[in-house]
């Protein structure tokens, strides 16, 4: 199955340009931009119709911090009613191909579906060997998570617990966004390591402080 990987689009979705012949899309998050709701309501109904019309068979979306539309059942609601995967902590089964979807991420400012990054490890617990594709919307600890912190310094922001984790099962892909590249630090692109076979896709779209460029970063196709 040919994926097309996909995150942090921000309201800039109808830049996306989707690859010839892919018949499963995964958004890992952040589709939309605005904080409050009522502001973040338009964004997501133009994302909606966008997502629903785009012609792919499989449809695979969770929602991210800044997706304060996802704090509603009716919008969540509104998702699953258009045939959309959706998920915001739990199992999915896409054409024989075992998912695990998760939108928490340690917590950082006011911001939704985070949670205490002391507490994370519980929310882990849950995932199993034999994953196909693990999606997120944050990165696993030291892994294509690259940040400043307001001193300027150099900071890892990925979750350690779900690092441990992912060691454990080993899934065959992990796809996450979250944190974006920036002047001087790349995060988006495709990293392994040599404790695990996991190939681990940061696939967020924007390039923090070039917000206005809109989407930057093309996605990443995969075949599983």
């Amino acid at each position: 199955m040919k994926c097309f990987l996909i995150s942090d689009t921000h309201s800039f979705h109808r830049q996306v340009i989707i690859p010839e012949g892919t018949e499963c899309i995964i958004h890992s998050g952040d589709s939309t931009n605005y904080h409050d709701w009522v502001r973040n309501q338009p964004e997501f109904e133009d994302f909606l119709d966008w997502f629903t019309n785009i012609d792919v068979k499989y449809k695979v979306l969770i929602p991210g911090n800044h997706d304060a539309w996802a704090t509603k059942t009716y919008n969540v609601d509104k998702v699953k009613e258009r045939g959309i995967i959706f998920n915001e902590h739990g199992y999915e089964l896409v054409n024989d191909r075992l998912m695990f979807l998760s939108a928490y991420t340690p917590t950082f400012g006011n911001w939704h579906f985070m949670k205490d990054r002391q507490k994370l490890s519980r929310y882990w617990e849950e995932l199993i060997e034999g994953i196909d594709v693990l999606v997120t919307h944050g990165p696993c600890h030291s892994l294509l998570d690259s940040s400043f912190d307001r001193m300027g310094k150099l900071e890892f922001c990925g979750d350690k617990s779900l690092l441990r984790k992912v060691l454990q099962i080993n899934p065959k892909i992990h796809t996450f966004g979250h944190i974006h590249s920036m002047d001087g630090i790349n995060n988006y692109g495709m990293r392994t390591i040599s404790e695990v076979d996991t190939i681990f896709y940061n696939s967020s779209m924007v390039h923090d402080n070039k917000f206005e460029a809109g989407i930057i970063n093309k996605g990443h196709i995969i075949n599983i």
